[in-house]
C-alpha cells in the first residue's frame, strides 16, 4: 500500500513533540554523570513481534493482523518506540458481504518506572504514549435488507478508503529471559481522532486500532524481542 505524503507530515509533527522531551532527559542525564553506576554510553536497539496476534488470527476466523516492534533507549530509562504492522477482515453475514484491509504505523515513548541497578538490568515496567495512523482501504459492499411488502432488496455501497488517526495510552513490562532475548505485554487504551472519516459503513476491524465504529478501543499485546547492544 502506497504511504501517502501526509503521513510524513504527521510523523515530523509527533518527533518535533518528542524532541523537547528527550533533550529534557539527555540534559538531566548530562548534569548527573559520574554519580550513576549506570555507564551513559550504553545503547540498545530491539525488535520485536506480537506472537499474540497469529493465536488471535485463527480464533476469530474473520479477522487478521500482524504487529512488529523496534525501540531505541535514551537516557534516563525512556525509550523511543516505532510499531507497524498490517491487517483486515472478510465480513459475510448473510445480509451484508464485504472485506477491508489496512497497514498502519505508531511512535512514541516508553518511560520505565523501576530504576536500573547495574549495567546488564535492562528489565522494566514502563508507561507511555503513542500516535498512530492507519490507511484503511474497504472494498465495495453488498446488502440485503428483508420488507414484509417488497421482499428482499440486495444494493451495494461502493468502496471506500479511510486514513484513521489516533492516540494511545500504554503500560506493560519487559524481561530479559536470556542474554538479549526478552519477553513482555503492552496494555492499550486508544481513542480515535477523527470519527468523522467513518461515517458510511465502518470496517469491522483495523488493524492496530480495533472496531472501527468504537471511538474507543483497548488492546493487548505480548511481545518477543531481540536486543542488540553496543557501547
Amino acid at each position: 500500500m502506497l504511504i501517502p505524503p501526509s503521513m510524513f507530515r504527521y510523523i515530523f509533527n509527533i518527533l518535533l513533540l518528542i524532541l523537547p522531551f528527550c533533550l529534557n532527559a539527555q540534559d538531566d542525564s548530562t548534569r548527573t554523570e559520574g554519580t550513576s553506576f549506570i555507564k551513559p554510553d550504553q545503547k540498545q536497539l530491539r525488535l520485536g513481534v506480537d506472537i499474540s496476534k497469529p493465536i488471535l488470527n485463527a480464533v476469530s476466523g474473520n479477522r487478521h493482523s500482524y504487529e512488529f516492534s523496534l525501540d531505541y533507549n535514551l537516557p534516563k530509562d525512556i525509550y523511543l518506540v516505532a510499531e507497524a504492522g498490517w491487517g483486515g477482515s472478510d465480513i459475510d453475514y448473510t445480509d451484508l458481504k464485504y472485506t477491508s484491509a489496512n497497514s498502519f504505523f505508531r511512535i512514541g515513548v516508553d518511560k520505565s518506572m523501576l530504576q536500573r541497578l547495574f549495567p546488564s538490568d535492562w528489565d522494566y515496567l514502563f508507561v507511555g504514549a503513542r500516535y498512530g495512523i492507519g490507511f484503511i482501504r474497504r472494498n465495495e459492499a453488498v446488502y440485503t435488507t428483508a420488507d414484509p411488502v417488497w421482499g428482499a432488496t440486495t444494493g451495494t455501497i461502493p468502496a471506500q478508503s479511510y486514513t484513521g488517526h489516533w492516540v494511545e495510552l500504554t503500560g506493560g513490562l519487559r524481561v530479559e529471559l536470556l542474554r538479549g532475548m526478552f519477553a513482555g505485554y503492552t496494555v492499550r487504551a486508544k481513542f480515535l481522532l477523527n470519527q468523522s472519516a467513518f461515517r458510511e459503513l465502518p470496517p469491522a476491524f483495523v488493524a492496530g486500532y480495533g472496531k472501527g465504529e468504537k471511538t474507543t478501543a483497548f488492546d493487548f499485546n505480548f511481545y518477543l524481542q531481540y536486543a542488540i547492544r553496543w557501547k
